[in-house]
């Protein structure tokens, strides 16, 4: 992670994070201009992931995962957010789904799904955003009503990561409408051959282009009983407040690394760019401005690296989490149009690794829980 060592990363997460890096350097970025133009990146690359390891790392061995922890799940956030490779959905698939399986789900439902996660044979999303219900999730309208053995689901999702792929969904729904909050459940959808459920299309974004982001819809879906996820109803929003720390940690690693990215791209641009007869680092503001963007990385290296610490330890608490994603993500934006203004023309140009950096960053401050939303959390502590 550039020169600086987190306090957290052991010896052999430093072995894993080098082969992540070379991974990305050899299958994805080559191919993130065609999987952009295409919008989803291809069915064999998640097999070639999962052959090398990057998928479900922090799932046990049991569970045909690596073994590792969430920090494993960071680092490949980090590895993949700095070599501007955003089209592969690791993150939903391996940091945020697999994890719900792990934590949420009957044994029979681990060995079921964990192990063919791990490879990419499944690729797994998690359903929560609608047309009108984003953050405040207590607001879904889609309904699972339960009919003998099966629930009979109806309603629609937008913004679903990983949607055009999908294999396996964890539905966020209502087995209660009645109930606000408290009839919430999250649902298990294999989606091969499943009636009723359809893709709509894959969204077009400002960026991260090749991530397949899709609508859904269910019309009368009838999933089994027992593909729900924990042991009875209207566990849904717990189990995802019990999760949303932990994204919102990757979403301020991968800010990180697009940070730290930028700042390496326009110290070298200024050295070569050559303006009114001299280079355009020689000039008194273009070093002050990158000499505060290197603080503010210095600032969020050693935050980010505290608060991986109590993660790593299982003491990561929501208003820890808040407070990483939102300053992270909005630093990373910051400094990001900084270094744009620093490129000139040319940093609007998509050639230029500043411009994919500035579209790709932006959504880091929406989703995970707006920073607003993140803002309002940590008051609550007051």
């Amino acid at each position: 992670m550039s020169a600086y060592k987190p306090s957290w990363l052991t010896e052999d997460m430093a072995i894993f994070q080098q082969s992540v890096r070379r991974f990305a350097a050899e299958e994805l970025v080559p191919n993130e201009e065609r999987w952009a133009k295409q919008q989803h990146v291809d069915r064999q690359t998640w097999l070639k992931a999962g052959e090398m390891g990057m998928l479900c790392p922090g799932i046990p061995e049991e569970y045909g995962g690596g073994g590792g922890s969430h920090a494993h799940n960071a680092i490949i956030g980090y590895e993949l957010s700095h070599a501007i490779a955003t089209s592969l959905g690791t993150n939903v698939h391996s940091a945020i789904t697999a994890h719900y399986i792990l934590r949420y789900a009957s044994e029979a439902q681990k060995q079921r799904w964990l192990p063919r996660m791990a490879t990419g044979e499944l690729v797994a999303a998690i359903a929560m955003t609608e047309p009108g219900a984003g953050t405040d999730l207590q607001n879904v309208k889609t309904k699972a009503i339960r009919d003998g053995d099966h629930y009979v689901i109806n309603g629609s999702k937008t913004f679903i990561t990983n949607g055009y792929h999908a294999d396996l969904v964890l539905l966020v729904c209502k087995t209660d409408p009645t109930l606000g909050a408290k009839g919430m459940s999250i649902i298990v959808l294999e989606t091969k051959d499943l009636p009723g459920f359809r893709r709509g299309r894959i969204l077009e974004k400002l960026g991260q282009k090749g991530q397949d982001t899709s609508e859904l819809f269910f019309d009368d879906v009838r999933v089994p009983v027992e593909n729900l996820l924990g042991p009875q109803e209207g566990q849904g929003f717990y189990q995802l407040m019990q999760q949303l720390p932990e994204e919102r940690m990757f979403i301020a690693m991968n800010a990180l690394g697009a940070m730290e990215r930028a700042v390496e791209e326009t110290i070298q641009y200024t050295q070569d760019r050559k303006l009114f007869g001299k280079p355009l680092m020689d000039m008194q503001n273009t070093r002050f401005k990158l000499a505060e963007m290197q603080t503010t990385v210095t600032i969020a290296q050693t935050f980010i690296d505290a608060c991986m610490t109590k993660m790593v330890n299982h003491q990561l608490d929501a208003t820890t989490a808040a407070k990483a994603k939102w300053w992270a993500s909005t630093q990373a934006c910051q400094i990001i149009d900084e270094c744009l203004q620093l490129h000139g023309g040319y940093g609007y140009m998509l050639e230029y690794p500043i411009a994919r950096l500035y579209i790709n960053t932006r959504p880091m401050r929406i989703y995970g829980g707006s920073n607003e939303v993140m803002k309002e959390l940590i008051a609550r502590t007051f």
